[in-house]
């Protein structure tokens, strides 16, 4: 009990910093800085919004409501996909992409120190086993 309530407690806090480290500096959500840090590792920097709803975790919904906002401050575009006419593609902009390098330099700052420079190498990978597990196991209920 004490490990699970500490998780809840600890991403809640960890989560709720580094947004308002985000926020603070450059006006980003921390759910925004994820849709941009996905996009920019993409190719052509775009994919299907639907992937894009898979990698962040969060519903198509969600995304599609976040990135028409995120569309409106000029850091996305919204496109129809190439191959298939029903599919709609996030883009992001050089506004975006200027955005997120402006912004990451914050982020890994605070990752760094809320979370990496308190762990030894081996909690570092321990920490990312459970998780690639917990992850592992969570998508294969959603099939």
């Amino acid at each position: 009990m004490r490990a699970w309530r500490n998780y809840v407690t600890g991403a809640a806090m960890l989560a709720d910093r580094l947004h308002r480290e985000l926020q603070d500096g450059h006006g980003l959500s921390l759910a925004d800085y994820e849709v941009l840090v996905r996009l920019s590792e993409q190719p052509d920097r775009r994919m299907r919004m639907s992937q894009l709803a898979d990698d962040v975790a969060s519903s198509k919904s969600r995304v599609s409501h976040q990135v028409a906002r995120m569309e409106k401050e000029g850091l996305l575009l919204r496109r129809e996909c190439p191959e298939d006419g029903r599919g709609v593609l996030a883009e992001l902009t050089e506004q975006g992409m200027r955005a997120l390098e402006t912004a990451a330099p914050t982020h890994v700052d605070g990752v760094r120190d809320h979370v990496i420079d308190l762990l030894s190498r081996d909690e570092q990978e321990v920490l990312a086993k459970v998780f690639d597990r917990v992850i592992t196991h969570l998508r294969s209920l959603d099939g």
